[in-house]
């Protein structure tokens, strides 16, 4: 008798599928938010826009985290809002303090997704926010920490948001002040480039700045960029931010030392991209930030050449002094040496600020983020492993 074996695999079995996170509001557009609460049932069409504005108030004026809060809404609407959606803020992971008043927190937005984000005292009309966009960069300057740390993920819009939010929740500042605010200012200036991340950076700013929430004027937004040249002109529409350039180098030999996007993107098509900024002029110069460098690119004949580089461009000159990091080839350069580096700016006709370096203590100065802490979070797990009972078995 023949014996006939199936040997076709049975049908696999789907699996089950997993509930949708909630959807947290406090990164949606407006018009994204009234769409949201009719697409949820929270909201019927005609008045969506009102419950959105609503909304709106709640979280980026009062920072509310809980639909229970916002109370010139019905009962059964906010409770409808809870079931469908979330305010959550992010986790802080790791909150420290400087001696010179820098406060730095470490977020986690998700498992395995972290960014630093910090406050710095006194900058700015009161104080200043630097933000990340970004989960590590891909543009490895050679004399910046942070750029050691390979790119895991752009970050939303609702995640550059939160490192706004969790900032004015520890700084006490909900509702939104209008007068003797501490943080007045957004740099971003953290993680990241934020012009590989330009529409959620973009999409932030929006709700950063809008007049009935957070209310940070674009005027006191500065994004930073290493100098991804076609997407100048995007930022400058897209935004109105005030634009700062990673210069760090005044001839192409060096800068594509430095910062190796140079070779993709040259000085000269820098220049011309940075004399196109939608807006540019006196009332809206271009911040040029140069990290001033021990026997790299600090002599007197850098600085003149400087001056010749950025002739005829509205712009400030923000000479960083060199913040060291374990493995670091570079060294700072000496007090007198930016001294002088800033007088031949300023007969130039420059203004040449020193940025007094803020928050070395805790890890927090320009070019610093993140990939110390790592580092220092992983030595405190082995020593604590070699501490344990167990490990003494």
């Amino acid at each position: 008798m023949g014996v006939t074996l199936d040997l076709s695999r049975a049908p696999a079995q789907p699996l089950a599928a997993q509930p949708a996170a909630p959807i947290n509001l406090t990164g949606l557009s407006r018009q994204e938010l009234a769409a949201a609460l009719v697409e949820a049932g929270v909201a019927p069409p005609e008045k969506a826009k009102m419950r959105a504005s609503q909304a709106w108030r709640w979280m980026h004026h009062y920072g509310v985290t809980d639909f229970a809060q916002m109370t010139d809404i019905a009962k059964e609407t906010r409770a409808a809002m809870a079931a469908a959606f979330t305010l959550a803020r992010p986790e802080v992971v790791e909150r420290q303090v400087s001696k010179d008043g820098t406060r730095k927190w470490l977020i986690r937005m998700a498992p395995g997704i972290e960014v630093e984000t910090v406050y710095i005292p006194d900058v700015g009309r009161a104080g200043a926010l630097c933000v990340s966009s970004q989960v590590g960069c891909t543009l490895n300057c050679t004399f910046c920490h942070t750029g050691t740390q390979a790119l895991v993920r752009n970050l939303t819009a609702a995640e550059i948001v939160a490192q706004v939010q969790v900032a004015r929740d520890d700084l006490g500042e909900w509702p939104s002040p209008k007068e003797d605010r501490r943080l007045s200012n957004i740099v971003f200036m953290g993680m990241g480039e934020p012009l590989y991340n330009l529409d959620n950076v973009a999409k932030a700013i929006d709700i950063i700045a809008d007049n009935e929430g957070i209310a940070i004027s674009r005027r006191r937004i500065t994004v930073s960029t290493s100098g991804v040249v076609p997407m100048l002109k995007e930022l400058g529409e897209k935004t109105q931010a005030m634009l700062a350039i990673s210069l760090h180098a005044t001839n192409d030999e060096l800068r594509e030392k430095l910062v190796p996007l140079n070779k993709k993107y040259p000085l000269k098509d820098l220049m011309a991209g940075i004399r196109a900024y939608p807006g540019l002029g006196n009332a809206k110069r271009v911040t040029f930030e140069y990290v001033m460098l021990k026997g790299v690119n600090d002599s007197p004949a850098e600085a003149k050449a400087l001056v010749q580089l950025l002739k005829g461009i509205p712009a400030k000159i923000n000479l960083i002094p060199f913040n060291p990091w374990p493995g670091t080839d570079y060294e700072c350069s000496s007090w007198s040496t930016i001294e002088q580096f800033a007088a031949i700016l300023n007969r130039g006709g420059y203004a040449s600020p020193i940025r007094t370096p803020r928050g070395r203590d805790i890890l927090a100065a320009c070019g610093q983020l993140k990939s110390e802490s790592e580092k220092l979070r992983a030595s405190a797990r082995r020593k604590a492993e070699t501490d344990s009972p167990q490990a003494a078995e």
